[in-house]
């Protein structure tokens, strides 16, 4: 489940990737760099944290193949995709979700306290997002009031309390993940976001 979870993410992300890139008008190149940038970014950063090195990327050429499938079938498909920052916002909706309960699981193989095993999650969820909007000159999601990183921490607390139960693991992952995923739905469908601390603009 933790394997299949992890490809779901990277496949998620780099539809999430490539649509971006494919509203920046880029080349094929340049896609494929966005979709990968995307997919693995924040995984690196994780397995970097960890000291797991070669990171899960070069050890695993499945998620290589993964993204490039991936990035190809959506280029290829770009025009039946009516709904282009619909279809963005739920693919990146997903990734986070997935790849919440990825990050969490990795630190508690790992023998981490709860609190960083939260924050493993979160970067791995966000950090590929942040690379990618940094490359294509965005500002990043989490870095902007809406509800995104906020999503994948009460996603990994409620990893935890469920852990304490007597729930299949295959369980807690999947309703952990869904609970990132409802909980960023919802904050978007009824325009909940983070206090402005501006005042009005």
């Amino acid at each position: 489940m933790f394997y299949i979870l992890d490809i779901i993410g990277t496949i998620a992300f780099s539809i999430s990737g490539v649509l971006v890139a494919l509203n920046k008008r880029m080349d094929p190149f340049g896609i494929f760099i966005i979709a990968f940038v995307t997919a693995v970014g924040g995984g690196t950063l994780r397995d970097i944290l960890l000291n797991e090195t070669p990171v899960i990327w070069m050890r695993d050429m499945t998620f290589i193949y993964v993204v490039a499938i991936t990035a190809t079938i959506t280029i290829l498909i770009r025009n039946k995709i009516d709904y282009l920052r619909t279809s963005l916002f739920l693919f990146d909706t997903i990734g986070i979700g997935l790849y919440t309960v990825v990050g969490v699981e990795k630190g508690i193989n790992a023998g981490l306290h709860p609190l960083i095993c939260i924050s493993l999650g979160t970067i791995s969820a966000c950090f590929g997002g942040v690379i990618r909007d940094i490359l294509c000159n965005e500002i990043p999601i989490i870095f902007r009031k809406e509800i995104y990183a906020t999503a994948c921490i009460l996603g990994g607390i409620a990893y935890f309390l469920m852990s304490k139960l007597p729930i299949e693991e295959d369980v807690v992952f999947i309703v952990a993940g869904c609970v990132v995923i409802s909980v960023r739905l919802l904050a978007v469908k009824f325009k909940i976001s983070l206090p402005n601390i501006y005042g009005k603009a």
